[in-house]
């Protein structure tokens, strides 16, 4: 019976909701005991629970013998059995997984404030956006809807955002670059997401835009994307619409034909006028919604060339050769010449009114042949930064 870290994140996803970019990294202190020769228990830690997973195909959702092997492979009385997600009439706990039944067990936290777990579970969500939600009664903790942001609540129940339409939003913000029969380009203002987290949010994103006009992921969160922007980065972004377009657009990525050219202003000048960073990009362990580099981490390569310095504010342009999340912000963070405005690596930027970081062009090859370069003209927020005293 060989499990691994990568099932028991796999067997996490059947049960709970666990975000997208969790991996089997995540995975922290993981066990296996064996408390009878007919079935395996692994014990892990996930972000902050602990959790144990009973793999059984003898006991049939007998809970009595369930919580004896739990007992036997060690877990004490703080551990409660979840069901079964997909369970609809009747309460059921095995979910099936490479032929097993496997049962997964919680252990309980103390209480915490509904608004605290809610931006905790969810990072890209501040404490006042989750208040907001529950103040809209958006929220329901097991079945019952949220009252106040101040509610205790306990980190094992389940916690709801209803379905609702998206926020509204001034489109006109939105410049269209390009649109055809295959695709959509934009200029994407700084503060908008590209896709949304979960199908739930509510959270206005550009992905809405292209939504009824794609064929390529419209079930899940992101219908259209093939490549992301930060959401508090500006610039160009294309979107598909059509599978078919998303694998010709996606092999461009992947084999390093697309030219990405960014403008960024960062505190201070780096040691060289022009170099590249090649420097693998890692999870930060310690904030998992955040990035470092690091050695167990993937290859990273990033060229940057400073256009122009003033008042120790450096005007740079940056070609991103692979794409990693977080990438050029961390790379020059790892210099010591932050992006300014970027209030996760730039500990200087508390006051600062955006993240001055802005995909100025992207060159690709469309179905059809034709070799484009889309550009979103820098914004004026950016020369009026650069040039205050």
């Amino acid at each position: 019976m060989k499990f691994d870290s990568s099932d028991v994140i796999k067997i996490l996803r059947l049960f709970i909701s666990v975000s997208d970019d969790s991996f089997a990294r995540d995975i922290k202190n993981i066990k296996k005991i064996k408390p009878h020769e007919t079935n395996a228990l692994i014990t892990f830690k996930y972000k902050k629970d602990r959790y144990g997973i009973l793999i059984d195909n003898l006991a049939q959702d007998d809970t009595e013998s369930l919580y004896f092997q739990a007992a036997q492979g060690g877990l004490d009385d703080e551990f409660k059995l979840l069901p079964n997600p997909d369970g609809e009439k009747m309460t059921t706990y095995a979910v099936p997984y490479k032929g097993k039944d496997c049962y997964l067990f919680i252990k309980d936290r103390p209480v915490e404030r509904l608004d605290v777990l809610m931006s905790e579970k969810n990072p890209e969500y501040s404490r006042s956006y989750c208040s907001k939600l529950i103040e809209k009664g958006l929220v329901f903790i097991d079945g019952e809807k949220a009252t106040k942001s101040s509610q205790n609540v306990n980190p094992n129940q389940e916690i709801v955002i209803k379905n609702e339409e998206v926020e509204d939003f001034d489109t006109s913000k939105i410049d269209i670059l390009y649109e055809d029969e295959n695709v959509l380009v934009i200029d994407k203002p700084e503060g908008l997401l590209t896709h949304k987290k979960r199908v739930e949010d509510l959270e206005f994103s550009a992905s809405v835009l292209v939504k009824d006009k794609t064929d390529f992921r419209i079930d899940t969160n992101r219908p259209g994307i093939v490549h992301r922007l930060d959401k508090y980065t500006s610039g160009v972004l294309l979107m598909v619409k059509n599978t078919k377009t998303a694998d010709y657009i996606q092999e461009q990525f992947s084999k390093r034909t697309t030219k990405k050219t960014y403008v960024a202003l960062i505190n201070g000048v780096p040691k060289n006028n022009q170099a590249i960073i090649d420097l693998p990009i890692e999870r930060n362990p310690a904030k998992p919604s955040t990035f470092r580099v690091g050695v167990n981490g993937k290859e990273a390569l990033t060229q940057y060339k400073v256009e122009k310095t003033l008042n120790n504010i450096s005007m740079i342009n940056l070609m991103q050769k692979t794409g990693r999340t977080h990438q050029l912000r961390v790379h020059m963070a790892y210099i010591n010449t932050p992006i300014v405005g970027d209030k996760v690596y730039n500990k200087k930027s508390k006051n600062e009114k955006r993240m001055y970081l802005h995909a100025n062009k992207l060159e690709i090859t469309l179905p059809n042949g034709d070799r484009k370069e889309f550009v979103a003209n820098i914004p004026k927020k950016f020369t009026e930064r650069f040039n205050e005293d």
